[in-house]
């Protein structure tokens, strides 16, 4: 189908809640996507942090074609060999103690989980989040969610149980917490805030408060997780475990799958049902994840993603413009705050001109978030072409 026939029928019968870039692709394989008129593309977005081990992997077609030639979904009603074999798999790359774990669809299912979960395990009413985080568009996670421009006009579906603290300021948070409070949740990078990170005190000082005053600590790595950071978590950066961790994106490599990982005695008061969905860790699914980790020890990439992410920030850093503000971020989650929204939007058009396709989030910080395979060759024709657009 021609892209101008795709964009009519999107137009015509889907809901426009999406601000489309004009652009609709038919495969991709590697690091590449290919478009509708056959021109190939280098994607710097990865699905926004999903495809982690790239396009069409040969180990992970034959996976998911065999698993589908097999069983895609039979429910929780009965026990699933592939949801076992990745829960295991999670708890050998999860920090001490974090050995339980529950599945569902998504990142902001996985965040609901987690909230429900800390609020039963504390019987307290109270959850603090920070501002400019984000953790998901339905009604719980949009309420821990502390950006208003997320919130407005949904103020109804928002509980007042949350409270919001800023992120990075430990003064801010011993001011807020109390008895009252059963969760803080926090991102290791505020990734759709525009790659923020903070000092790793900070969340050492978190947990201890945390600790002190009976509130879990979730952690979202929701886009952080599975690699993305050069660990596995990004909260592993900090040496820090929380009580909770969520996960979605790469975890599936594509197929859609969120979770909720937390200790034995945490997981213990989501007696049966107390939460639950139909879909959530189906066979399809977990196979996939089971295959994404399976790759990712495999080939390496957490290891990789961590050297090449340091040498690729160097770079750019290098480069050395006054509208180059800030470069942050750690592992394969780079982003590159400019001093404007135009010059965000004007390197972004630039490159996709080229044939290479980058995000611009929180207005004008271009993130880079790609396939955790991807080589020297590759990350340097983007910055050449950020040099050159500057």
């Amino acid at each position: 189908m021609k892209f101008e026939e795709v964009k009519e029928l999107s137009s015509k019968y889907l809901f426009q809640n999406y601000g489309r870039i004009d652009l609709s692709f038919t495969h991709g394989e590697g690091c590449y996507l290919y478009d509708s008129e056959g021109r190939k593309y280098l994607d710097l977005v990865a699905g926004i942090a999903v495809n982690s081990i790239g396009y069409s992997h040969p180990d992970f077609v034959q996976a998911m074609q065999e698993q589908v030639s097999k069983l895609m979904h039979v429910s929780n009603l009965y026990y699933v060999e592939e949801q076992a074999r990745l829960a295991e798999k999670i708890a050998s790359i999860t920090p001490d103690g974090l050995d339980r774990t529950l599945f569902v669809n998504s990142g902001a299912e996985a965040n609901e989980g987690a909230l429900k979960l800390a609020v039963r395990y504390t019987g307290r009413k109270k959850i603090m989040a920070a501002l400019n985080g984000f953790h998901g568009r339905t009604a719980a996670a949009l309420g821990a969610t502390g950006q208003t421009k997320y919130q407005t006009s949904f103020e109804p579906l928002i509980s007042s149980a949350y409270e919001y603290y800023d992120y990075g300021d430990i003064e801010s948070v011993k001011h807020m917490i109390n008895k009252d409070v059963a969760a803080l949740i926090v991102e290791p990078i505020q990734g759709e805030g525009g790659v923020r990170t903070t000092y790793p005190e900070f969340f050492k000082a978190v947990r201890d408060i945390c600790t002190d005053c009976g509130t879990l600590m979730i952690v979202d790595e929701v886009q952080t997780g599975i690699g993305r950071t050069g660990k596995w978590y990004g909260i592993q950066n900090f040496d820090v475990t929380p009580d909770i961790i969520t996960m979605a994106k790469a975890l599936g490599g594509g197929a859609p799958i969120g979770a909720v990982t937390s200790t034995e005695e945490i997981s213990k008061v989501m007696t049966p049902g107390t939460h639950g969905t139909t879909f959530g860790g189906n066979p399809l699914v977990t196979a996939a994840g089971c295959t994404v980790i399976d790759i990712m020890k495999k080939e390496k990439l957490v290891e990789h993603a961590r050297e090449i992410g340091q040498r690729w920030m160097d770079d750019i850093m290098d480069i050395g413009f006054d509208k180059i503000v800030q470069v942050r971020g750690y592992g394969l989650m780079i982003g590159i705050e400019m001093d404007s929204n135009e010059t965000a939007s004007m390197v972004q058009a630039k490159c996709r001109e080229n044939g290479v396709l980058v995000n611009v989030c929180h207005g004008n910080t271009v993130r880079l978030i790609p396939p955790l395979i991807i080589n020297d060759s590759e990350k340097d024709t983007f910055t050449k072409l950020l040099k050159e657009s500057l």
